[in-house]
């Protein structure tokens, strides 16, 4: 992780990336979940909109033909379905599965999928601990959850684990509440065509490999709070 650190520092952003657009609303919610004085209530309140947010600026990279349907007025409209293939979310335990709720509200009767990597003291490396994915995954469109991605190891090898099931990296998008540029680079660099998609992007870690300016690490935002 010390050699990530010190990798991709002053590089552009890669084009694999796309950020939810910082409008007044979006960067109110980041002030009030930044903030070290919000209330713990008020946190998961406003994380929630930004992940709903985010999953529905995510859907919006999902393949999409064009299809004319017929009005209850009996006139026709040229819009847009998606695919038939699937898709199916996996979560980065525990934090992830803080994005489940919002991604079970925009995605009818989709199938999920959880991943818990946690990193060794001793070697500071991330370590697969446990794994379960639906069956004949490999064709669908893959939506990998974790609330922060500070160094990307830990996103890194989820999307490795995804890739031996037979996951098309193409078909793979990577969310995140909040990212650092280490981490984006990381990713982009190893999986060049995973897609990224965050809320925001923070420029630096510090030592401890804690996002700064962050909103708290390890999915664990509301726990120090009142």
């Amino acid at each position: 992780r010390a050699a990530l650190a010190s990798a991709h520092q002053g590089q552009p952003l890669p084009k694999t990336l796309s950020v939810l657009e910082n409008t007044p609303q979006v960067r109110g919610m980041h002030t009030i979940i930044r903030n070290k004085d919000t209330t713990r209530d008020e946190f998961i309140f406003y994380s929630k909109r930004l992940m709903r947010l985010l999953i529905e600026h995510a859907l919006s990279f999902l393949p999409l033909k064009s299809v004319t349907v017929e009005t209850p007025q009996g006139t026709m409209y040229e819009g847009k379905r998606f695919h038939r293939q699937r898709i199916t979310g996996v979560s980065i335990l525990r934090a992830g599965e803080t994005m489940e709720q919002a991604l079970t509200a925009v995605c009818k009767d989709i199938r999920l999928g959880k991943i818990l990597i946690q990193t060794n003291h001793d070697t500071g490396e991330p370590e697969l601990h446990y794994l379960r994915l639906p069956k004949e995954i490999s064709e669908d469109y893959v939506i990998l959850m974790d609330s922060t991605v500070s160094t990307g190891a830990a996103a890194m090898m989820a999307v490795r684990v995804l890739l031996d099931h037979d996951v098309q990296e193409d078909r793979i998008f990577l969310l995140s509440l909040l990212m650092a540029e280490m981490g984006v680079h990381s990713v982009a660099y190893a999986f060049p065509r995973v897609h990224i998609i965050t809320t925001a992007v923070d420029k630096r870690i510090n030592e401890e490999f804690h996002i700064i300016p962050g909103i708290g690490e390890g999915g664990e935002g509301c726990v120090h709070r009142p």
